[in-house]
């Protein structure tokens, strides 16, 4: 880490031991502190910068890394560091409204064949931007390939023809790029209530809003990608090509996946928030959202089981699946085992071990409750409702069934009461089914099941720490 920048830490960090244990990150670890290191962590938590020291450096960009700490850069002034790059086709109405929120940011508008091509280029001469045109469609990553083809400033900000930036939204996101580790930042990407149905929806339900916490960006981490709706990328870590250009959809995904494997950081900044203005016809909404799904077949291809619909440990695997089984006692069992032989490794760690297991064990059985319903209903959606249809199915439709709205309602529950219960629910189960239509569409093309089948992850494995750094 440079010297110079301030830490805080993450929501869910657990200080034990006074100071010498932590606890958290993404995915959630434990690492031991010796006693100089537990000091740099209480200053940083305090409010100090990270020093000058290379140990004490090299602590802050493990904990970093970990998810436990993040960084707090002050805000910079783009300046000329900063070219934004525009793919659009046709929509000039939305094109100017995204020029004039720019300002006089330095602009490339790159038009992907558009029919309107004449009102498309006068919106962008008009701004003053530079305008670039292809003469065949070649989607949104050829787009954005070309349009940084044009730029020499070492950052480039690519933003979607769609959405419109709040004033010196650049100064939050350019400050991370003080760590010459990070590759990408990405701002939050909300959309704003209206007075449609759909539109109330889509402020408490958009797939491109990550939500308000922020983290390091990665496979199998809280937040494991960010939308090129809006993002700013360094421009000497732009792989080469920057956006796969076969992929119509999930580029942004595949991007990010790419950079975190080659070693780069990708941070995800919410406290800057852009404004996206999605197309709210329901045929259109519904197809779009058919269209994210269908990503998860060709990055399966290229990334495994990221793209599984769930990601567990075995112990949750193993409890989850005795539950289904209607066997709760053997599963309670599991997570009682689970939760004693992970206090006896405790043991001597932090102080009350067995609590501390306990309260993990329970609070990570609880986590993987959600996410398992909602990730599996979503992509086997079609399947259940298939099910459905079938009388020879008995009790397994109504499981079916409750499974379909279970995570939907729950969903309501804990979001803003923007819409009623009933037009709610059948909203969000409209588009669970269209994203599991995509994604079962998507794997039959890619010829893979990945997308479809749970991936029971283990204990991940990281670099030994070094003596030097303070932390076992």
């Amino acid at each position: 880490m440079p010297a110079g920048i301030r830490l805080g830490a993450d929501t869910d960090l657990w200080v034990l031991s006074e100071g010498r244990v932590l606890l958290g990150g993404s995915p959630t670890r434990l690492v031991r502190l010796r006693p100089r290191a537990a000091a740099m962590v209480r200053g940083w938590l305090e409010g100090k910068p990270v020093g000058p020291d290379r140990t004490e450096r090299s602590v802050a960009r493990r904990l970093l890394r970990a998810g436990m700490l993040h960084p707090r850069p002050e805000p910079v002034h783009p300046g000329v560091l900063v070219t934004v790059v525009v793919p659009v086709r046709d929509r000039p109405e939305l094109l100017e409204g995204l020029l004039r929120s720019l300002g006089p940011t330095p602009c490339v508008v790159v038009d992907d064949a558009s029919v309107r091509r004449g009102e498309v280029e006068k919106v962008a001469r008009e701004a003053g931007a530079g305008y670039v045109r292809l003469d065949a469609r070649g989607g949104p990553a050829a787009a954005r390939n070309a349009g940084l083809a044009t730029v020499r400033s070492p950052l480039v900000a690519f933003v979607d023809s769609d959405c419109t930036v709040p004033p010196d939204w650049l100064e939050g996101l350019v400050g991370h790029f003080v760590d010459p580790a990070v590759a990408l930042v990405a701002p939050r990407v909300v959309t704003r209530s209206g007075p449609s149905w759909l539109a109330r929806y889509e402020a408490v339900r958009s797939p491109l809003d990550l939500g308000g916490r922020e983290g390091s960006v990665g496979p199998g981490r809280r937040v494991a990608y960010v939308p090129s709706a809006a993002i700013v990328l360094r421009r000497a870590a732009a792989p080469a090509p920057c956006f796969d250009q076969r992929m119509t959809v999930g580029e942004d995904v595949d991007l990010v996946w790419r950079l975190v494997s080659a070693g780069w950081e990708v941070r995800y900044e919410p406290s800057v928030e852009v404004e996206h203005h999605p197309e709210l016809r329901p045929v259109p909404w519904a197809a779009r959202r058919a269209a994210y799904g269908s990503s998860a077949g060709p990055l399966a291809r290229r990334h495994g089981d990221a793209v599984a619909p769930v990601r567990l440990s075995p112990v949750a695997a193993a409890a989850w699946g005795l539950a289904a089984g209607r066997r709760p006692l053997a599963a309670l069992g599991v997570v009682g085992a689970s939760g004693l032989l992970l206090g006896g490794r405790l043991r001597g760690v932090v102080d009350r071990s067995f609590e501390v297991a306990a309260r993990l064990s329970a609070v990570g059985l609880a986590r993987s409750a959600v996410p398992a319903v909602a990730g599996v209903t979503r992509v086997w959606g079609p399947l259940l409702v298939v099910s459905l249809l079938s009388r020879r199915l008995g009790r397994f439709r109504l499981v079916a069934l409750g499974a379909l709205g279970l995570s939907a309602t729950r969903d309501w529950r804990s979001r803003p009461h923007t819409l009623d219960p009933l037009r709610y629910v059948a909203t969000r189960a409209t588009d669970d089914l269209a994203y599991g239509a995509g994604v079962w569409w998507g794997c039959w093309r890619a010829r893979t099941l990945r997308p479809l089948v749970p991936a029971v992850v283990g204990r991940r494995t990281t670099p030994p720490p070094s003596r030097r750094a303070g932390t076992d």
